[in-house]
């Protein structure tokens, strides 16, 4: 019998990840991680989305025609089918924040990125499912908890510099924080002043939500020293 479709609340905020399969790496080039981000922006419409002439790679004039074509397509008013409010890519999974603006939109849109699975086989000549079968959603039910989560996506990347660290706190926080902002496939950036996806997330949810860019990096460098037993902080939420 075929699952049914998962409901979600219209304006309702949900942490959604979704891992590869087997926790097999789904990025291993930075091509992979442009092409993946800029499905996070195109694919967020109502409308079919066709990204096959968007692939990124390092050849200058190539770069330039695609800068163009995306130009282009910005153009083109859609309407969209959620509000993409923060996201971290992880080389085997991904996190997102995203708040449902239209009927059917989350389940819709994790659909549509599913399209990233087709570009990865025929980059890499390979077959088969990329993703675990069903992404993650879990409801963020108050202020408390979407601060957590904020944090909580944009401090994923401590993980490639030290492995265990949600379990055996911080060793180093300040290098951690350093090291966070030199993290580019996130949306932190967008939220420090230092914007690299300025067309892929809503920011203004967030800096309304914490009143400016400096609160933003505070509530992400008090969690980290939390994580690094320095200070207290409310209660985690479940991964």
């Amino acid at each position: 019998m075929p699952r049914q479709p998962r409901q979600f609340e219209i304006n309702g905020i949900y942490h959604v990840i979704k891992r590869g399969v087997e926790k097999r790496e789904i990025f291993l080039k930075p091509q992979d991680y442009h092409r993946f981000i800029l499905g996070l922006e195109f694919c967020n419409t109502v409308e079919p989305t066709d990204l096959w002439s968007l692939i990124v790679g390092s050849d200058p004039t190539k770069q330039r025609i695609l800068a163009e074509r995306l130009e282009e397509k910005r153009k083109i008013k859609k309407e969209p089918l959620v509000d993409l409010l923060a996201f971290v890519l992880m080389p085997n999974h991904f996190h997102t924040i995203i708040r449902e603006v239209k009927e059917g939109g989350i389940s819709l849109y994790m659909q549509k990125m599913g399209g990233y699975s087709t570009y990865f086989n025929k980059q890499y000549d390979r077959v088969g499912p990329l993703f675990q079968s069903r992404f993650k959603a879990v409801c963020v039910k108050d202020d408390v908890q979407l601060s957590t989560v904020f944090a909580y996506v944009h401090t994923n990347p401590i993980e490639l510099w030290e492995p265990g660290w949600k379990e055996n706190k911080v060793k180093d926080p300040e290098r951690a924080i350093r090291k966070l902002n030199d993290y580019w496939a996130s949306s932190y950036n967008d939220y420090i002043g230092k914007p690299k996806f300025p067309h892929v997330v809503n920011r203004e949810f967030f800096l309304d939500f914490y009143g400016d860019e400096k609160r933003c990096v505070q509530a992400v460098e008090d969690w980290v020293r939390f994580k690094a037993g320095q200070t207290e902080l409310g209660p985690e939420i479940a991964e």
